[in-house]
């Protein structure tokens, strides 16, 4: 008997493992308020281990310095919850793993505000062959679809930058 993986179903990881495959490229992850989701929806789709480098959990706020390479000074400036923040882990997460793309997510899933930013807070980076960019998504919902809605949001921003060609 054959399950079909939830995180899989609920976003467009089949698409993204076989783009970067056609393309010959390859996606590491640096996350936060995800802890790995992202990571663990792409390893969902058979043959991801031909695009997945690894993924990087970086919830508490030192490791996104020692772990992903943000800049200590940076977060203490910004915040663990920001678009500079999301653009580090993004390019750190790129370096560290040796991908084609990085893909950096942080945010508050909630359910209390943190920093100042309410539930909902979502920034996704995204560093590819062309420069580094990042979203800011609307995301709303308990803890589980924000995180969810999350993981949708960096699926379909990197595919929207596959789609586009190495640019950025």
């Amino acid at each position: 008997m054959s399950t079909v993986d939830p995180l899989v179903a609920a976003t467009r990881a089949v698409e993204l493992v076989a783009v970067l495959t056609d393309r010959g490229e390859t996606v590491a992850t640096a996350e936060s308020l995800t802890a790995g989701l992202l990571s663990a929806t792409v390893a969902g789709v058979p043959g991801a281990s031909a695009v997945l480098r690894g993924g990087l959990v970086v919830y508490a706020t030192d490791l996104k310095a020692t772990l992903a390479g943000v800049d200590a000074r940076q977060l203490t400036e910004d915040g663990p919850v920001a678009e500079s923040t999301a653009a580090a882990l993004a390019e750190g997460a790129r370096d560290r793993c040796s991908a084609t793309w990085g893909v950096g997510l942080t945010g508050v899933a909630g359910p209390d505000p943190q920093d100042g930013h309410p539930p909902g807070t979502l920034f996704v980076g995204i560093a590819g062959p062309g420069g580094t960019s990042v979203v800011c998504p609307a995301v709303a919902g308990d803890r589980w679809q924000i995180r969810l809605g999350a993981v949708e949001a960096a699926v379909s921003g990197l595919l929207a930058h596959l789609s586009i060609g190495p640019a950025l």
